[in-house]
Order: C-alpha cells, then structure tokens, then sequence
C-alpha cells in the first residue's frame, strides 16, 4: 500500500481473531476503513459484527491480530484508551443513565475533562469551571444542532428509546471522535426518527467524522453506506459498493443460509 493510501485509512483491522470456547466468532477478519467513508458492516445473525465491534472498541481483546486507528496500535486497549486515540461507539440499546437530565447526560460524553481529577478540582478550579463551562455550552449546541434541545430538562430514562439513540449520538459527538461505530442505529426506532438519524449521520460525515456502522435494515445501510463489508461466519465474504454487494451471489447464499 502506497503512503498516501495508507494516510487515508482511519481504522484497519488486520487478521483479527476472536474465540469463545469452541465456538469461532472471529476468523481471521481483516478490513480498513478510510477516511471521511460511511462505511457499513452487515452480515447474516451469528456472522460476528457485535464482536468485531467490541474488539475494536476496547471490549473484548483478540486472540490474535490487530486493531489501528490513525496508524497506532490499540490492540487490548482499555476503551477509555481507545476513545483518547479517536475512536468511539454507541451501543445497540443505549443505556440510560439514572438520575440524569438529557442535558447531565451529555456531559458525560466529552474526554480528558479536568474535573474528572481529584487532584485539579482542588489545585486547578479555575480550569475546571472553565472546562465545565466550555462543555456546557458544546453540549447546549449540539443538542440544537440536532433538533433535541427541547429535551434538555427531560429525565434520560423517561424519553423514547429512538430520541435516546439521537441524544447517544449527539452525546457521542462531544468526544469529537475522528471515527465513531454505530451499533444498528435504526433498531426499534420510528420511520420518522430513523430519516432523523440519517440525515444527522450524513450532517457529520459531510463535516469530518468517519463512520462504521452495523444495522440489520438493508434499505438503511445501502441507501446511506459505501462502501459496505460483508462477514459471514466470523470473516470478511466479500466488500465493494452497495450495487456490487447486493448483487453478489456469495452475500445472497450467506444471508439465505443465515435465515437472515
């Protein structure tokens, strides 16, 4: 691969494996995902996309191979580490945090905040304040960018499990992640909210963000993804255009044989 090639590439996944006793959930699975892509990653049930997520993300450490976001290696990082590097998730069901106002909720999303030290809340307050205040306001912004501002007062846990993945990703968006996964964003939401999704995923491709995505909803991810990757039983079948996955006859035989 030439330098600038390789320059281009935000995440690559190198021959990962992944096993749970006897069974093989990650054979030797070995993508990139370049930069400034809308890149999907689909699959049949049990083809091992949710592992894959989680041994890139931090979750799970591999049995073998190799993870690396912007050319470092994060292999069997904390997720917190891999988070510092770049690279952040959302969840399949987002998890609501109790006790918390939408608006608290989000707060939790940026990195490196001072006030997370015991230390500088007592030899650096003034830094403190001044991060706080300067997250509040991202917070505020992004949740009107994101049409969800009227929800800032709301308890976490008392608004819909569609307006939680937007509150997830607009909260996913205060880490200024260079690339984010997305762990079927469409699942169980509304059509309404699902359009709402979309084009807020597109609004931050169009400004920087690179995105891995799984989502079950064909229509979702070929209308919004290329190029697309394709695992069947642990490993990478087949990946090019949506027009060429779908026309495949291997993905056709995987998803029939999957019951998917």
């Amino acid at each position: 691969m030439s330098d600038a090639a390789a320059e281009n590439v935000v995440l690559r996944v190198d021959d990962l494996q992944k096993s749970f006793g006897g069974l093989t959930a990650t054979d030797h699975a070995t993508f990139d995902v370049e930069r400034g892509t809308i890149t999907g990653l689909i699959g049949p049930n049990g083809a091992g996309k949710s592992t894959i997520f989680n041994l890139i993300s931090g979750f799970y450490e591999p049995d073998g191979g190799t993870v690396e976001v912007n050319g470092t290696d994060v292999t069997g990082m904390e997720p917190y580490e891999v988070a510092e590097r770049g690279l952040v998730r959302t969840f399949q069901t987002p998890r609501k945090l109790e006790g918390m106002t939408v608006r608290e909720a989000m707060l939790v999303g940026p990195r490196n905040q001072p006030g997370e030290s015991f230390v500088r809340l007592f030899t650096s307050p003034g830094a403190v304040a001044e991060s706080e205040s300067e997250n509040l306001a991202d917070a505020e912004r992004i949740l009107a960018e994101f049409e969800i501002d009227h929800l800032a007062e709301q308890p976490a846990t008392d608004i819909s499990g569609g307006q939680m993945k937007l509150v997830e990703l607009a909260r996913a968006m205060l880490a200024e992640p260079e690339v984010l996964l997305l762990d079927e964003p469409v699942a169980g939401v509304n059509p309404t909210l699902a359009k709402k999704l979309k084009s807020q995923i597109r609004r931050l491709n169009d400004r920087g963000t690179t995105f891995l995505l799984i989502e079950h909803d064909m229509e979702f991810v070929m209308d919004l993804a290329d190029p697309i990757v394709v695992l069947d039983q642990g490993t990478v079948l087949t990946e090019g255009t949506p027009h060429s996955v779908r026309n495949d006859q291997r993905v056709i035989d995987a998803y029939l044989g999957g019951g998917a």
